[in-house]
């Protein structure tokens, strides 16, 4: 068999050599599993777990700052109700007028100070990103993941809009007259004509040209655990006008927030939250998304749209810092991390999805895992069609002692984690290209060029890639493929294979 012959072979037997063809898709290998998103969890369940050097940090931080924040809130809810009450003299419970003159321009930013402030008493530490849009570029606020009370700041950081509320709440002594104070738009749980008059009521108020405040909607209608987003229920699309994405964070180490069916009550979160340091939050503000035509005459496709643009990951901002970890990771030379470190690493809380993604490059359960294997495959997903950036990336990362040259032990791992093979044998290739007992970087590139029939072998685990992250199959179908893990420029001719018939 010729070199190019045999390429195309190794190259067949590559996880996702068909990709480009229709309907197909080939069977995972461990390896190619472990860079795929993990399964969703129960969004409706929240589990914080403590332990014990973080009960007694509470219970001493909570000697100090829990009755001074409590009383701090307190003084601020007394205020805000005092400007409520002057706010809303005299105007009746459902609003057919926006409120206007003295009484809006004298107490609407006072009311944005003391909500701002009510928040830093409480100690979260707010970071806001992105511009907010006039009442005449997004009539509408659509804020998620929707994960707690304390999504509140995201109306404070909006500059106090309407928002959509149960009738019931506005009859809460102290709480509900400032909620008034907002103009809200009522549901009412017993009137049976209550979802058709509160659709009508944003449609009014979204399509009066900015003579009402701008309305700020939840549209998961419930509280999760930010694992995912829920279906968006349609009503705030059904305006057809254009919407302001906000999107909402909490990037702690410890979940104090999260409110859930199951997990933590209203009582023992804001006690959990106010004996905390500090608590983060990041508000972001996307770019205004216009509904098409076909969107404006289909609520629920608006509403699916918003749901995708929301959930798409971060790439730039994953690029952004994959050289930080990819130096972290040659710090390591090798060295295993646990759970702790590597959250600490990724500046994110020790959480039920991390502890999942941590598990997928778990692989003897030992919970410690090789961090420089976690930067290869960011890698393989932010950059699904550089091979050489990624093919670098990892020549550096098992480049321990950093001479230059890497052995043929490194040199497989390299393969296994950047091709999804495992147990890849190239002995054969390794000879091929090596002077010696070792082969740097400039002889593999060089290896590469002069023989591009090996080149479809570096990409078609990419293709892999890039088609199931942004695109997701309706079905999955497995191929029929003779499969060899010995990567040779030598015949295959004698080479045993495990072949497999659906």
């Amino acid at each position: 068999m010729n070199r190019c012959a045999d390429a195309r072979a190794v190259a067949a037997t590559v996880p996702g050599a068909d990709v480009g063809n229709a309907g197909l898709r080939p069977p995972m290998v461990p390896r190619q599993a472990s860079f795929f998103p993990p399964p969703v969890l129960n969004p409706f369940v929240q589990q914080t777990r403590l332990g014990v050097a973080r009960r007694i940090q509470i219970f001493f931080l909570g000697i100090i700052l829990l009755p001074i924040r409590a009383l701090l809130v307190a003084i601020i809810l007394l205020l805000s109700w005092s400007l409520a009450a002057i706010s809303t003299a005299c105007c009746p419970e459902k609003l057919t007028h926006p409120i206007t003159g003295w009484k809006r321009k004298i107490t609407h930013p006072v009311l944005k100070f003391l909500g701002h402030a009510m928040f830093f008493s409480m100690g979260f530490v707010v970071t806001v990103k992105g511009k907010i849009a006039t009442p005449l570029e997004a009539p509408i606020f659509v804020v998620a993941p929707h994960s707690t009370f304390f999504d509140g700041i995201a109306c404070v950081a909006a500059g106090l809009p309407s928002i959509v509320s149960r009738n019931e709440n506005v009859q809460v002594p102290l709480v509900g007259r400032i909620l008034r104070a907002l103009q809200p738009v009522l549901v009412s749980r017993v009137d049976p004509d209550s979802r058709k008059n509160t659709i009508n009521e944003i449609i009014r108020r979204a399509t009066s040209g900015g003579e009402w405040p701008q309305i700020l909607v939840f549209p998961e209608g419930t509280c999760t655990n930010r694992s995912c987003l829920i279906t968006f229920k349609p009503g705030a699309f059904i305006p057809g006008v254009p919407v302001q994405p906000i999107l909402l964070r909490y990037p702690n180490k410890l979940d104090t927030v999260t409110w859930t069916w199951q997990g933590y009550t209203f009582i023992q979160l804001c006690v959990l939250t106010w004996c905390q340091p500090f608590t983060r939050v990041e508000v972001e503000f996307m770019p205004v998304q216009v509904p098409s035509d076909e969107e404006r005459c289909d609520p629920v496709l608006f509403a699916s749209t918003i749901r995708n643009v929301m959930a798409e990951l971060d790439w730039d901002g994953i690029r952004k810092h994959l050289d930080e970890y990819a130096a972290i990771a040659s710090s390591s030379k090798g060295g295993r991390i646990g759970i702790e470190e590597f959250a600490e690493y990724l500046k994110l809380p020790v959480s039920d999805v991390l502890r999942q993604l941590f598990a997928l490059f778990d692989r003897n359960h030992d919970g410690s895992i090789d961090f420089r294997e976690y930067v290869i495959g960011l890698a393989v997903l932010c950059n699904p069609a550089n091979t050489e950036e990624i093919i670098q990336v990892a020549f550096k990362l098992f480049d321990v002692d950093e001479d230059g040259f890497i052995t043929e032990e490194e040199f497989s791992t390299i393969l296994q984690a950047s091709l999804g093979v495992p147990d890849l044998d190239v002995s054969g290739l390794f000879k091929e290209i090596a002077q010696g007992d070792s082969v740097s970087y400039e002889e593999f590139k060089s290896f590469a060029l002069k023989h591009p029939e090996y080149a479809k072998i570096f990409t078609t685990y990419l293709d892999l890639q890039t088609c199931h992250v942004f695109s997701l199959p309706k079905e999955v179908q497995a191929t029929p493929s003779v499969v060899s893990n010995k990567v040779s420029p030598e015949s295959h001719e004698e080479s045993t294979s495990d072949k497999k018939d659906d």
